[in-house]
């Protein structure tokens, strides 16, 4: 089967709000016409469209469909569309180049979480009959699952308190940029204790967008590529109560199947900080691993685009010769999660 490499990446700025449509057109149409032209590439180049958002998200029906404006309505395309993080729309893209259908792919994901009430909406994924009627809000959630790893002795709240400071001092460029000490942050109060507002993600409007091709095709595009050299997901139960929530077995089984090994750097869809240390965990990653560079979904997380951003993020920083990370999570509670590995040529 054919290898596939990343040749080019491009994402809108991550901002609190923005003024454009659910449909992500405004967000869209620069950088796909930036991951284009980073490529060396037109929109008639371009074998195969996956894209990743989610109607609830957006509060209208096939909203995906209106997002195809940002392409052209003409000459017709061979497109197709995930209800997931557009992480998953990457993976149905590197299945086409795989299978010999295309050369070429341009995945993209778009969300615009200031539209309406996120939390309520994010409610929604949990399991319709026993969970969804009690309205658990995602931070509450998440403050259930960091209880319980701290009455288990798995961190602390200073072990929190660490990944946010690093996480908010990685990328001056991110919305929520602060270079502040874990001992600061410590001393500010809990929004849902244990979790207080730096350890969880910011609401955040953005878009994503990566070009794919044909590794031998991919030389041609761009002088570093970046090879994926494994790439897996797997999910687990919806039922909460039937699974350990400080651990996480997907991600460990996705990591076995994409054949992490030796990588430098790793970037992690952590949403909360408690969540990068249950990832670093189960993906085995080492004390010496650069990890979110890019400071990760705790300064910048665009629903349905921060998984496919955490792919390019590694893809753009992996240098020759080096082996990145990537990872995506979707679902409540760390319940899928996809594992990509590439390295730098």
């Amino acid at each position: 089967m054919s290898e596939v490499s990343v040749v080019s990446y491009a994402a809108a700025p991550d901002v609190r709000e923005t003024a454009g449509t659910t449909n992500g057109v405004e967000m869209l149409v620069p950088i796909i016409g930036e991951a284009l032209r980073a490529a060396n590439l037109t929109k008639h180049d371009i074998g195969f469209w996956c894209s990743g958002s989610s109607d609830y998200l957006a509060g209208r029906a096939f909203s995906f469909i209106a997002a195809v404006d940002a392409i052209g309505a003409y000459p017709p395309i061979n497109e197709s569309h995930v209800e997931a993080d557009a992480a998953w729309a990457l993976y149905e893209a590197w299945i086409k180049i795989r299978t010999g259908e295309v050369d070429t792919a341009l995945v993209y994901g778009f969300g615009k979480s200031s539209a309406g009430e996120l939390r309520r909406v994010l409610s929604l994924q949990l399991d319709p009959y026993t969970v969804a009627p009690l309205w658990p809000d995602p931070v509450s959630l998440a403050g259930l699952q960091a209880r319980l790893g701290l009455d288990r002795g798995l961190w602390s709240e200073r072990d929190l308190a660490e990944v946010a400071a690093r996480s908010r001092g990685a990328n001056p460029a991110a919305p929520v940029h602060e270079r502040v000490t874990a001992e600061e942050l410590l001393r500010r109060p809990y929004l849902a204790d244990p979790l207080r507002r730096h350890d969880c993600p910011p609401v955040t409007d953005g878009a994503a967008v990566v070009v794919l091709a044909q590794a031998g095709r991919a030389r041609d595009l761009t002088d570093h590529p970046a090879r994926i050299t494994g790439l897996a997901h797997r999910v687990e139960t919806a039922h909460l109560g039937a699974r350990d929530l400080t651990a996480s077995p997907s991600t460990v089984d996705a990591a076995r199947a994409a054949g992490v090994d030796g990588v430098a750097l790793a970037e992690l869809h952590a949403p909360f900080t408690h969540q990068e240390i249950i990832l670093r965990r189960a993906l085995g990653i080492a004390g010496d691993v650069d990890v979110n560079p890019s400071g990760g979904a705790l300064v910048a997380n665009p629903m349905f685009a921060a998984g496919l951003a955490r792919i390019g993020e590694a893809a753009r920083r992996v240098a020759p010769g080096q082996r990145a990370l990537a990872h995506a999570t979707s679902g409540p509670l760390l319940q899928q999660n996809l594992v990509c590995v590439l390295e730098g040529e």
